[in-house]
């Protein structure tokens, strides 16, 4: 027999196979090994060296990056206000001065006093006490405008006063009562495990979510906590009862239609449209539930992998938690996947902020209109009986825009469903024209000079909002109150 009649045999060919395959099995478990030794060893370095034994809720960062310090610096920079794209960035900015067509739809509510673009998250305690939108308790006559409740996604001294007063009661407390309690930012004990720093979920809403549905939030993958880690507070969410109590309302759905219709079952709103008596839903900030709609949500990645990306120092490898728009840092965030220029990309996303922005700009104004064409009508003698298909096409107009524009990077984070909701916004509020068009006609109305609201001052002032006497109270609360409120929580320890 010739070598090549031996070796072209069926069993000296399996042989060979198997040999072979055994051998690259070998190989790729050695492998295997090495990476989760290294892995354990960093891990236990971390570990071994601590210098602060963290244990039960700890809301002081700064004892969090004593053991920590690659993530505790990254997240100091949340500080920052350095960063501004082509639409919104870290930076102060007065949404309501730059629209003030938003003054008009949020009428009657706390919103159309004070409405602004968001910083850090270094800052949301300083935000939360200097918004108009809280009030300014304890000056002259100025009352809480809000409960406690809006307190829960700002600061990790949330958790320990749940713990300390039931969640229920500390949900419908007043506001102003834990102002010298909830002082630090958020932080590390949001997302953390003291003892073990694995991601947790901290907040009620999401853990009751899921045992409502009859889930459990705990058998979430490591790549979902990446995600509902931050849908802890970047969801929709409304105060539920008189208790204020902290409800996500996604059991039909995550989409726009699945929760208006979980709010119309309710009969829900949460307040009256000062101009046009339209009970309104104010929505929060739906960005998870848009994320999962957009292209990388569908694909399987998490908040963090963008938000978040992975750095190294030293042959350790950390997230950042600078927590910023990816396009700070376009290298380390999107071309990590995406093999595009810097500049292809930013043009990208523009392109589809664009877009958005675009439709958005189309549907406020006449949202705005339509609001004021019922006023006319209420002013010229319609009912409420008339007007009510007028204010119910208002309603879901303005759920719509609101879903959209209240959520943060909507644009980018699914821009097809963001254009899809918007386009009914719009549909809507023409719809909202022509009935309340049609209902002035009826009672003789065909002409009418539509009020001058091309300023904040103009809108508010329209509205019947005393701004200035507001600002004094708010300077007087941030000048008298707030001082003994960080006085008490240095005497307590607290910061």
């Amino acid at each position: 027999m010739s070598l090549k009649e031996k070796f072209s045999t069926g069993p000296w060919l399996i042989g060979i196979f198997i040999f072979c395959g055994a051998m690259a099995g070998v190989v790729l478990l050695g492998l295997l090994a090495a990476v989760v030794t290294e892995k354990r060893s960093e891990v236990a370095s971390i570990f071994n060296n601590k210098v602060e034994d963290i244990k039960g809720i700890e809301p002081k960062s700064e004892r969090w990056g004593k053991n920590y310090p690659r993530e505790y610096q990254t997240f100091k920079q949340t500080s920052e206000m350095n960063f501004k794209s082509k639409y919104l960035g870290n930076m102060p900015e007065d949404i309501l001065e730059a629209r003030p067509d938003m003054v008009i739809l949020w009428a009657g509510y706390a919103f159309a006093r004070d409405y602004r673009a968001p910083r850090g998250h270094w800052y949301t305690i300083e935000d939360m006490r200097a918004t108009l939108r809280v009030g300014s308790p304890g000056v002259g006559d100025s009352k809480d405008l809000q409960p406690a409740t809006c307190w829960t996604c700002k600061s990790p001294d949330v958790l320990r006063m749940m713990e300390k007063m039931g969640v229920a009661e500390y949900y419908k407390a007043p506001w102003s009562s834990l102002g010298s309690e909830i002082v630090n930012p958020i932080g590390c004990a949001d997302c953390h495990d003291p003892e073990t720093m694995e991601l947790t979920i901290t907040r009620p809403g999401v853990i009751e979510y899921y045992q409502r549905t009859g889930g459990d939030v705990k058998n979430a993958t490591i790549g979902e906590m990446r995600s509902l880690v931050c849908a802890q507070c970047h969801v929709e969410y409304y105060f539920k009862g008189d208790g204020k109590y902290l409800t996500l309302p996604w059991d039909k759905g995550l989409k726009a239609e699945d929760m208006e219709a979980y709010y119309d079952e309710l009969e829900y709103s949460d307040f009256v449209n000062a101009v046009s008596k339209t009970p309104i839903i104010k929505t929060q900030h739906p960005d998870y539930e848009l994320f999962l709609m957009g292209p990388h949500g569908e694909k399987g990645l998490s908040c963090a992998d963008c938000h978040m990306p992975y750095v190294s120092d030293g042959g350790v490898k950390y997230s950042n938690h600078h927590l910023v728009s990816p396009l700070k840092d376009i290298s380390a965030s999107c071309q990590v996947c995406h093999r595009d220029s810097e500049e292809t990309l930013r043009n990208l996303v523009y392109e589809r902020f664009d877009s958005i922005v675009e439709l958005r700009s189309r549907l406020e104004p006449e949202l705005a209109k339509a609001h004021i064409l019922v006023k006319i009508a209420m002013e010229n003698g319609a009912t409420d009986e008339e007007l009510a298909p007028v204010r119910k096409l208002i309603r879901a107009a303005q759920w719509r825009w609101d879903f959209v524009v209240a959520s943060h990077g909507a644009a980018f984070h699914a821009p097809l469903e963001s254009a899809r909701v918007l386009s009914h916004g719009i549909d809507k509020t023409f719809q909202a024209q022509l009935l309340a068009n049609e209902i002035l006609f009826k009672h003789g109305v065909t002409e009418f000079d539509l009020p001058d609201i091309s300023t904040k001052e103009k809108a508010q002032s329209y509205i019947g909002l005393d701004m200035p006497l507001l600002e004094a109270q708010k300077a007087e609360f941030m000048k008298t109150v707030v001082p003994k409120w960080i006085e008490t929580a240095k005497a307590n320890g607290r910061i």
